[in-house]
């Protein structure tokens, strides 16, 4: 299999094709257009095939779990057998029939990855990457942990989070926002933690998008309008990975969630080398389930499913949300009580005719109901919201097949005091970027100017669903997003500052055309500000990609007009990832801050930090680069030729994601990945690394396959330490990271450094403490692509830990083996 794979890459020097011309942004306005004699991997034949889909064991702890799963599936009709793995139109959106004679509920299935997006009363926290930007591991799961306990109070069995894909392969995709990081180690432990902090709630998590799903354009078919609901144009674009950069790189944070018990992984829209996401065996069969050990179920994304007995043999177990043609949505009746369905009664039809065996099925059901009964979903769990009904346009109550008999209070009101979190959440995920001789913190200015259509209140409601010019953005577009009951501004947490300072003014302009083409000075009012306050967003959102790096709405013009005239000027991005910040250099730019997207208490997660109350300790989660055009992996906008499966994207730049990339080839940077500056100084010394074991093998041990894989890679090998001194007058958080640089003996793409370990550490001033890092046997491996294992190489490896991928304080070298 992975001779074939590394066969299939060998083809992508074939492509690489760029066209940066044209379009409102020069240097990173982009069309990446692939060429004409590009290699083209189709549906059958290009990924490797892996049959037959492994049954569920119930191995790492749900053995008692799958024996009251199979208890229920040995109770079931084959009729009642189809509708456990076929959604249905109903309240949620997504939803699994109640089987009312056995006592099942049905299952609800809800988005998304900061709040339960079909609700009110409910909380919008923090984007992922804001909570990857913290690279606080005890904040991501009390964020997973506060958004189950929503999920579950609104009666949704499934939260349809977190992400690990989109990872971050290109800064314009779409939906970076939703997950972490551009790194699979950081991404992975975001996973781990967040899944862990739901799971704990009783709520089933739901790794996704499963897997390559690294751009939006031509994530779905193009499907015929004078067709039927199955009939296409174009297929979706085909995410061509190789072996290896699939293991250490798209599949790793993936493993994290394996090994977390994650209840579920969901399927993704885009072709894998060739076969789609939700009937690709390789990837479901092979390393999800087989290799990775999986023991919960696989969900399609909405709409992902474009066969039937295929997929299901391929590892697909549940068809969402079980319509057919785009998304899923045709819900018109097909037979009395079902609607037109892959799955559905083609499940039935299958098994009585001999085309799908039974026992496929009932597996499918076993890994379905096994994490139901494992977190405790079949004991007194809440009902359904019946709110929920009202305020899903999805799948309205028109389109519905069965009666729901909704009960319990409607519009239950579940944020708790969540808002102190979001509060936390939002400043510890805050990237001081630049601050130039103490401009912030803030002294109590008397007199303040706050400019930029980012600060006050939004003009087109609280959905989050469109684009708008006017207004604050806490969160980004799609079904990632949060419907908010309200939002506190940075203009009004501004403005309540500045009144317990007892400030003289705050003035404000929010029209940024005004700003960019206006003298300043004709607005300001005398006495010139003592400091202007500049905020800029940038949107994303689901099925679209990112047409620039650059803000959005003219916002270098807006900063370049402002500090032409006001020399203490603080800019506040709110942003879904990258920006390149073309002003940074400014001499009176004297503070830049990334918020990214904080959630409903933004205003006052902002003042936190401009005002010093809260010593930011946010660091980047991604490289900025110096231009758009310094990175590698554009999303593919455009094909030269029409056949069906002409939409290829090859990932040939393998293992160089983000700062890989940048350090293989000594790129300079903006701002680095792993990069925050702090209202305080850190030091590091005393750097040592032992191994935890006398003889340390370059093969795992083989081991039966639990969830995660062999469990050797699991074993921590060897341990670091640092200590971490604050060398400032300000009590602190200093972040150390410890990255890897693998001997010489490593294969040839393998790059400079890799992140293996992190810390977040609270220091008063002139304290102390000496941080550990345990080294797992993967975190010192690479993947073998012809043993088909992960292997420790021979050589001396290069410890790093410093403040981020940069700036290394404290090295050595370490030799893990002797030979092998």
């Amino acid at each position: 299999m992975a001779t074939l794979l590394s066969v299939l890459l060998a083809g992508s020097a074939l492509v690489s094709a760029q066209d940066f011309s044209g379009g409102a942004r020069g240097e990173d306005a982009f069309r990446y257009v692939q060429p004409l004699d590009t290699v083209i991997l189709t549906e059958h034949g290009s990924s490797p095939a892996v049959y037959p889909s492994p049954n569920a064991t119930g191995a790492g702890g749900w053995e008692e779990a799958l024996r009251k799963a199979k208890e229920f599936v040995a109770q079931l009709t084959v009729d009642e057998k189809s509708y456990m793995v076929s959604g249905q139109a109903g309240p949620c959106v997504g939803n699994i029939a109640p089987i009312s004679r056995l006592g099942f509920p049905g299952l609800c299935l809800h988005d998304g990855p900061l709040a339960i997006r079909v609700a009110d009363y409910a909380s919008v926290f923090s984007a992922a990457v804001s909570a990857g930007a913290s690279w606080d591991k005890e904040l991501m799961y009390e964020r997973g942990y506060a958004l189950g306990e929503e999920f579950r109070a609104k009666g949704a069995h499934v939260a349809l989070q977190p992400v690990a894909g989109p990872l971050g392969r290109s800064g314009y995709a779409g939906r970076n926002w939703e997950g972490a990081a551009a790194d699979p180690y950081l991404a992975g432990i975001f996973m781990k933690e967040t899944i862990q902090g739901t799971q704990d709630t009783g709520v089933q998590a739901c790794a996704k998008h499963y897997i390559g799903n690294e751009q939006e354009t031509q994530r779905n078919p193009v499907f015929d309008p004078n067709g039927t609901t199955t009939d296409t144009i174009s297929a979706a674009l085909s995410a061509n990975i190789d072996d290896r950069t699939m293991h250490e790189i798209y599949l790793w944070p993936f493993a994290d969630a394996a090994h977390a018990k994650v209840a579920s992984f969901m399927c993704s829209y885009n072709r894998i080398n060739g076969s789609y996401g939700c009937q690709n065996s390789k990837a479901l069969n092979g390393l999800l389930k087989e290799e990775l050990g999986f023991q919960g179920y696989v969900m399609s994304d909405w709409g992902a499913t474009h066969t039937g007995v295929a997929g299901i043999e391929a590892g697909q177990d549940m068809d969402m949300p079980g319509g057919l043609g785009a998304y899923g949505t045709a819900f018109a009746e097909e037979i009395p009580g079902r609607m037109p369905s892959f799955f559905g009664g083609n499940v039935t039809l299958a098994v009585n005719n001999g085309s799908l065996a039974e026992s496929r099925v009932d597996d499918m059901i076993v890994r379905i109901m096994t994490p139901f009964y494992a977190l405790g979903q079949d004991k007194d769990f809440p009902t359904v919201d019946p709110s929920s009904a009202e305020l899903n346009t999805f799948s309205p109550v028109s389109t519905w097949k069965i009666d729901w008999n909704l009960t319990g209070p409607s519009s239950r009101d579940v944020r708790g005091d969540h808002a102190k979190l979001i509060r936390k959440h939002g400043a510890a995920g805050s990237v001081l970027l630049k601050n130039t001789n103490g401009a912030l913190p803030l002294k109590a200015p008397k007199n303040i100017a706050v400019f930029g259509n980012d600060a006050a209140e939004p003009t087109k409601g609280q959905l989050n669903q469109q684009n708008f010019e006017y207004g604050t953005l806490v969160a980004g577009g799609g079904s990632g997003t949060g419907q908010l009951t309200y939002v506190v501004t940075p203009l009004r947490a501004i403005q309540e500052r500045a009144a317990q300072d007892n400030a003289k003014i705050v003035q404000y302009w929010l029209n940024n055309t005004l700003i960019a083409d206006i003298d300043i000075d004709t607005l300001l009012i005398p006495d010139r500000p003592e400091v202007c306050i500049v905020l800029l967003k940038t949107w994303a959102e689901e099925a679209t990609d990112r047409a620039s790096l650059h803000v959005d709405w003219n916002g270098d013009a807006v900063v370049e007009s402002v500090a032409s005239k006001c020399n203490n000027t603080i800019v506040v991005t709110h942003s879904s990832g990258i920006n390149v910040l073309p002003w940074a250099d400014h001499e009176n730019v004297t503070a830049i801050l990334a918020a990214h997207f904080p959630g409903e208490e933004s205003g006052h997660s902002l003042v936190d930090i401009l005002y010093g109350d809260v010593n930011p300790s946010g660091h980047l989660p991604y490289t900025i680069a110096l231009n758009g055009t310094d990175y590698n992996a554009p999303p593919t906008t455009a094909i030269n030729t029409t056949g069906h499966y002409d939409w290829q994207s090859w990932f040939d730049e393998k293992l160089e994601v983000d700062y890989r990339y940048f350090d293989s080839h000594n790129i300079s940077v903006r701002y680095e990945f792993g990069f925050g500056l702090s209202y305080t100084t850190f030091g590091y010394a005393a750097l040592a690394a032992e191994p935890l074991s006398p003889n340390i093998s370059a093969l795992p041990t083989a081991q039966p396959v639990q969830p995660g894989g062999n469990p050797d890679l699991w074993t921590p090998l060897y341990n670091v330490s640092v200590a971490v001194s604050n060398t400032g007058n300000v009590a602190g958080h200093a972040v150390p990271q410890l990255y890897l640089g693998l001997p010489s003996s490593a294969p040839a793409g393998t790059p400079p450094k890799q992140l293996r370990g992190f810390e977040k550490v609270w220091l008063q001033p002139n304290e102390t403490k000496t941080v550990a890092f345990e080294l797992r046997r993967r975190d010192l491996s690479f993947w073998d692509v012809v043993r088909q294992d992960w292997v420790i190489p021979t050589g001396e490896f290069s410890v790093m830990v410093g403040e981020s991928s940069r700036l290394v304080k404290a090295q050595k070298g370490v030799n893990v083996l002797g030979s092998y």
